[in-house]
């Protein structure tokens, strides 16, 4: 079983930058592949960022492709997201998840684990 925290969400204004986290219990996680998702007020849950278990297989959606950066260190069991040049439709609530597995996938049903989630608002 593996938890997941995340962690760095807030109000920002349109051109700013944030920096999520997601800290993972367990001892599986580097052997893990990780994601980023969100989900705006009456929209689906929808796929932002990817990355495998050794960080070399990134995925970005088209959205963010150039603005954020995914990255993790396996050593301290986290997982980031920094997000640069924020725009008013970046607004949402950012969830990390984790996949039984070390290649990185772009779809919701491919993770196996879930965090509650950060909110993000920028304003404009």
């Amino acid at each position: 079983q593996v938890q997941l925290v995340e962690s760095g969400g807030g109000l920002v204004q349109a051109g700013g930058s944030l920096r999520l986290s997601c800290a993972a219990s367990g001892r599986a996680f580097s052997t893990y592949a990780m994601g980023w998702f969100r989900q705006a007020p009456g929209k689906e849950r929808e796929f932002v960022a990817a990355i495998s278990w050794s960080g070399g297989t990134i995925y970005y959606a088209d959205s963010v492709k150039g603005r954020f950066t995914i990255s993790r260190d396996n050593a301290k069991n986290t997982m980031y997201l920094q997000m640069n040049s924020l725009k008013p439709e970046d607004t949402a609530v950012y969830c990390c998840a984790a996949r039984r597995y070390p290649h990185p996938g772009l779809a919701r049903v491919q993770y196996d684990y879930w965090g509650q989630g950060t909110q993000v608002t920028v304003s404009s």
